[in-house]
């Protein structure tokens, strides 16, 4: 096996968040077996996981083991990859996933007090959202925040084409 650090296909899965952090823990034979299979991807090993109890029939808890997962993580996966194929099986990026102070009520209020009265500074607005919440916020935090509130809600897929489409530059 090639090492780590220049096998390009470690990186590629590494950047796709899909790198097995424990490929050691995979003990089946058949997917061991196979060239096509990789214990290092990780979309790979639980789908292969699923695919061994639904088609050939290994019992949950011989086949999780198998794979390095436990019943309760089989159940789960198997779960994540009916509602949403096996794309759904890449990890979601880590981190927090939305506002968790500038949230739409708090939004929804600070867009209230600008509308009775137009001419509120962000720091007023920070001071009032202190006030009325009880909790602190930048002032420049409420600015973003208006900012991505003025922003024409759009496809996310049309900014991947509008990025990568040579025309749109």
């Amino acid at each position: 096996m090639a090492s780590t650090a220049t096998d390009p296909k470690v990186a590629a899965l590494a950047a796709a968040r899909s790198l097995n952090p424990h490929p050691e823990k995979v003990v089946d034979e058949v997917f061991l077996a196979s060239p096509f299979c990789d214990a290092r991807d990780l979309v790979q090993v639980k789908y292969e996981m699923v695919r061994r109890v639904r088609v050939d029939k290994v019992p949950v808890a011989r086949a999780a083991r198998a794979f390095g997962y436990c019943r309760q993580a089989f159940y789960e996966i198997a779960a994540v990859l009916d509602a949403g194929g096996p794309g759904a099986l890449v990890p979601g990026k880590p981190g927090p996933k939305g506002p968790t102070k500038l949230t739409a009520p708090v939004m929804d209020r600070i867009e209230d007090w600008r509308a009775a009265e137009p001419g509120l500074s962000a720091g007023k607005l920070a001071a009032m959202v202190s006030a009325e919440f009880g909790f602190t916020v930048h002032p420049r935090s409420v600015e973003r925040a208006l900012a991505r509130r003025r922003e024409p809600q759009s496809d996310p897929d049309e900014g991947l084409i509008a990025r990568t489409d040579p025309r749109r530059r």
